[in-house]
């Protein structure tokens, strides 16, 4: 099956739910029409709101022009000119209605944090790069291209929708100089008459992402982080989970991947250089030909940004929430410098030259904001900071970043993590979509594992192939949550990899692997979907290519 299969088939449109078949007809006009020129323009200059004037497709006060330019029935471009001095945000504002009963699903700033959901109208929620809208029968997905200029989110509250574009370098606002910014392009995209509202996502996802990169074939196989930990990690242990991940596949034709997870590394942290390993490991080429001598396909894990190695002060991130102060033996890379980059080119690039195949880079969001996901309630940078380029905006700085990283693995698939999706779509092949799933707890891989998955399935096709991350597979997880796990990201079509813990796994729970692997070394159509996702954040129902499949995610808990 070809690659861009993941998009629907007409065999699963055709496996209508229920409550597909039961809806009534509902005219599509309900939901607001936002491409046209927004009721209000604002800027925000040195903390004070600028209000500006409109003149057709134009909005502008002294020396400051925001362009808003319908591209078609659906886009529209953003544009910002400011010459004279910087500019933090670009707010624009459509007053409109939403039927009553209207459910909205926003997007999140990088990974998910088991927090998506569908939820009423809540005027001080921001959901950033798009929103998708249901009245229960018709449609509505606004959001922005994705490689913005800009860090987006929208606002939607009982009078309208606001899209906020934080154009900021840093924690402070951007000097464009005479440069003209495409801040962002906004796309609405509505259902068609009858279609489900995660049918209706996937086809609003694939507008906002014209151009994925896409692997060659699907990728599947372990990890060994979830039973490890990174602790008492060697080349022979890497080696003999190599060997596992290979009897699991058996004859498979597209052979598994093994990860080498966070704590090879010498120096902690998952700092750099790359070349300071372990003595553990100390012939990286050598163990990379092993692995492949075995049949599987060596991925490794680096932190890009963050090094221990003795580089000039003017290289320093200077975003005191960041870390790698000073005083601390960490340096975290200020990733707007040419010479900052070229630092990680040659790092990511050792890895290629080991012979890796997979490269999953790691932290860089965290290492740049100094914040997680979910400490980004109201925007994605705390104030107050900037990078040494400030002529770019922190989106701009981000894509040049990946773009960097891109390059230098080469022909290697790149996997991110802790990176923001939006911008590494069409760069990356394979995305992280949300946080850690738990080797040691099965509470945190439903809240993880299983939102994630249900609430950004659209996106896996569409951006990248979306990672829900992995099925541990250890004595602490009960075998049946495990397999519940196991069977439904096997399922989704998405990439499967499983931390095993060889001493602990039983012949029950391989033969489960080897079904799992069978599956996700083909290429599937997306044939799951969840059904009761707008009543809850863990799905328990979910269609499966015609048929309806319980999950029973929760065991006894005192």
């Amino acid at each position: 099956m070809d690659r861009r299969a993941f998009l629907m088939t007409p065999a699963l449109a055709a496996a209508r739910t229920a409550s597909d078949k039961k809806a009534p007809a509902h005219p599509l006009a309900a939901l607001p029409d936002l491409v046209r020129e927004p009721d209000a323009v604002a800027v925000h200059r040195g903390g004070k709101r600028l209000l500006l004037t409109n003149a057709g497709t134009r909005w502008t006060s002294a020396d400051i022009e925001v362009g808003t330019t319908p591209q078609s029935r659906e886009h529209v471009a953003i544009t910002l000119a400011a010459p004279a001095g910087p500019v933090e945000t670009v707010a624009l504002r459509w007053k409109c209605a939403f039927p009553a009963g209207c459910r909205f699903l926003g997007d999140h700033w990088e990974r998910s944090y088991g927090d998506l959901e569908w939820r009423g109208i809540v005027p001080h929620r921001r959901m950033p790069w798009y929103f998708c809208a249901s009245d229960g029968h018709a449609f509505l997905g606004v959001g922005v291209k994705t490689g913005a200029g800009s860090i987006a989110c929208w606002i939607v509250d009982g009078d309208g929708v606001t899209l906020l574009l934080d154009v900021r370098s840093g924690g402070m606002g951007v000097e464009l100089g005479s440069r003209l910014l495409d801040a962002a392009t906004v796309v609405v995209s509505r259902g068609a008459a009858g279609q489900s509202a995660f049918r209706a996502a996937r086809d609003f996802c694939a507008k906002l992402s014209p151009t994925p990169r896409m692997p060659a074939r699907p990728v599947y196989g372990g990890n060994n982080w979830y039973y490890t930990y990174g602790e008492n990690l060697s080349a022979a242990a890497l080696l003999r989970d190599a060997d596992l991940m290979a009897e699991l596949a058996g004859a498979e034709r597209n052979r598994p991947f093994m990860v080498l997870d966070m704590g090879y590394e010498g120096q902690g942290e998952g700092a750099g250089p790359a070349s300071k390993t372990k003595s553990t490991f100390p012939d990286m080429p050598a163990l990379t030909a092993e692995i492949k001598r075995r049949g599987v396909h060596p991925g490794i894990w680096r932190r890009p940004l963050l090094t221990v190695e003795k580089l000039p002060e003017g290289l320093r991130l200077r975003n005191p929430r960041a870390g790698g102060g000073i005083a601390s033996p960490y340096f975290i890379l200020d990733p707007s410098l040419p010479e900052s980059l070229a630092y990680v080119e040659r790092e990511v690039g050792q890895l290629r030259e080991w012979g890796y195949e997979l490269i999953k880079h790691d932290y860089s969001t965290f290492d740049i904001t100094g914040r997680w996901g979910f400490e980004m309630a109201e925007d994605m940078c705390p104030s107050g900071w900037r990078f040494a380029d400030r002529t770019r905006t922190t989106a701009e700085i981000v894509c040049a970043l990946y773009a960097a990283i891109r390059k230098a693995a080469g022909d290697a698939l790149v996997i991110g993590c802790n990176t923001i999706g939006h911008l590494g779509a069409g760069l990356f092949e394979l995305q992280r979509i949300g946080d850690d799933t738990s080797g040691r707890e099965w509470a945190r891989t439903r809240k993880m594992g299983v939102n994630t998955l249900a609430f950004r399935l659209p996106q896996h096709g569409t951006f990248f192939a979306a990672d829900a991350d992995c099925v541990p597979i250890t004595a602490a997880i009960p075998p049946r949550l495990t397999g519940l796990w196991l069977d439904i990201v096997s399922r989704s079509g998405t990439p499967l990899f499983v931390s095993v813990d060889p001493a602990t796994i039983s012949s029950e729970q391989k033969q489960l692997v080897r079904a799992a692997f069978a599956r996700s070394a083909r290429w599937q159509a997306i044939g799951l979907e969840p059904l009761d996702w707008m009543g809850t954040i863990v799905p328990k129902l979910w269609a499966a290519s015609g048929q309806t499949l319980t999950y029973d995610w929760y065991d006894v808990e005192v």
